[in-house]
């Protein structure tokens, strides 16, 4: 598990449309793929920095020794999953009931500064569409 310092990350997988990104991280969020951490399995998802980055790195052996050391930062690590859960969830969720131009007004309203750091091309592919499409969208607002 890492913790961004500073700069901004992304999530994202292959396939044979391209890379499709599924999240963003910036200052103050944690950085880990959930499978891979809770089922000690190579993870379906590469992360790649977008800035420099600053990160703090934490084991799992090391952070599982605090969890059952601390019943503070036993809490935290429950509820840093929940957390995942929810935003995977909403992500989900709003790519089934919103339109790409929801989505976008969702994220420009949710993240204003950390949309300003990101390239084009990975916020298209995060909210499932294409360049062009986006620059349609952006154009509109």
């Amino acid at each position: 598990m890492y913790f961004i310092s500073s700069g901004v990350v992304r999530a994202y997988a292959d396939s044979e449309r391209g890379e499709i990104t599924f999240w963003f991280g910036q200052e103050g969020e944690a950085v880990l793929s959930m499978a891979s951490y809770v089922m000690d399995i190579p993870s379906y998802e590469n992360i790649a920095l977008i800035e420099d980055c600053e990160l703090y790195k934490i084991e799992k052996q090391d952070l599982q020794q605090l969890y059952n050391e601390d019943v503070h930062l036993a809490n935290w690590g429950r509820k840093l999953a929940e957390y995942e859960l929810l935003k995977a969830e909403r992500r989900a969720i709003s790519r089934e009931l919103m339109s790409a131009t929801e989505r976008y007004a969702k994220l420009l309203a949710e993240t204003p500064n950390l949309i300003k750091r990101i390239p084009l091309k990975y916020i298209a592919s995060y909210l499932g569409i294409t360049q062009v499409s986006l620059s349609r969208i952006r154009k509109g607002n």
